[in-house]
């Protein structure tokens, strides 16, 4: 926050995507898309199978990296679509250099120090946060959702 002016825009923050290559790494990225979420820098982090490939956003080519104790220089918020091994291993690298890690694995949903976070819930628990976990899919609430029923 600009402390000399707080209603001062906010710079767009830099996001890692790990595990961009995955289904839920696909969905996040089209949803940074599809609402037009402030972005200055997308990284796509994943495995070193998926590193050099591209990703599109935005209409832009994205080349995606391999995932290492670096990976996080710079980043303001790190989404985590991994195992929880992986999860476990290099969310504290990013807490380290100062991002913010949103969980979507289950490695840190039972732990009493993480908030577990619904936006709709309790969307305040992610300010200050350096770690916030996802609720499982199934106890996930999707708003704006339609039904297809009649």
């Amino acid at each position: 926050m600009n402390i000399q002016n707080p209603d001062a825009p906010q710079p767009a923050p830099v996001i890692a995507i790990v595990g961009a290559t995955g289904a839920v790494g696909v969905e996040l990225l089209k949803c940074l898309e599809t609402r037009n979420f402030p972005v200055s820098e997308l990284r796509l982090v994943a495995s070193a199978r998926s590193a050099g490939k591209r990703m599109q956003f935005r209409g832009r080519d994205v080349i995606i990296q391999e995932l290492n104790k670096l990976s996080f220089e710079g980043v303001d918020v790190a989404f985590f679509s991994t195992g929880a091994t992986i999860t476990k291993k290099f969310a504290p690298f990013a807490v380290a250099e100062g991002a913010q890690v949103i969980d979507n694995s289950s490695t840190f949903r039972m732990d009493p120090d993480v908030p577990l976070v619904v936006p709709e819930a309790n969307g305040a628990a992610l300010e200050d946060a350096p770690i916030v976990a996802n609720p499982n899919c199934i106890a996930a609430i999707r708003t704006g959702a339609t039904s297809n029923r009649g």
